[in-house]
């Protein structure tokens, strides 16, 4: 006889759920569960000694926060921001970093069978941000690996720096 009290285990109800934007004409995905927020652009700070993709950091609420433009990080052409542009505040690893974005899409699901390992290049070309490809209709939507984001080169510096500021 089955207990009618006993609870069902907790579904995840974020699992396959991804927060869509564009950069440059592409769309790119990230897991809804690193999400914190999206903000309309704040002023940012510009920090010296910095990649170009690196914009500086901003202080949302008290809390310092570092912010990478998406677009020259991957070496797309930069555009004026516009009304569009927004900062997606992403959590990795107890470290909020702000991604600067063309503009916000949606939230979709993915199913699981619809996501796809990324190909790997013959001349060993970076792409170690691309955790997954996902496949909707005819569409291909680049699932980023943001733990991978958050440690490359000097964010992680600036992560930390920002960490000490708070």
């Amino acid at each position: 006889m089955t207990n009618v009290f006993e609870q069902e285990p907790e579904q995840d109800t974020q699992r396959g759920k991804f927060l869509t934007f564009y950069v440059g004409g592409e769309v790119y995905a990230l897991e809804i569960g690193l999400v914190r927020e999206i903000i309309s652009l704040l002023p940012i700070t510009f920090m010296p000694e910095l990649p170009d993709y690196i914009k500086g950091i901003i202080n949302l609420r008290g809390r310092v926060i570092p912010v990478v433009d998406v677009r020259i990080r991957f070496k797309k052409a930069p555009i004026d921001y516009d009304f569009k542009t927004c900062i997606i505040i992403i959590e990795v690893n107890d470290q909020a970093i702000g991604l600067i974005v063309d503009s916000v899409s949606e939230v979709a699901l993915i199913e699981e069978e619809n996501i796809k390992s990324p190909p790997t290049f013959m001349d060993k070309t970076d792409v170690s941000f691309v955790k997954a490809i996902g496949l909707i209709e005819e569409k291909i939507w680049l699932i980023l690996d943001c733990e991978k984001l958050m440690k490359y080169e000097n964010i992680d510096i600036v992560a930390k720096a920002a960490k000490r500021e708070e």
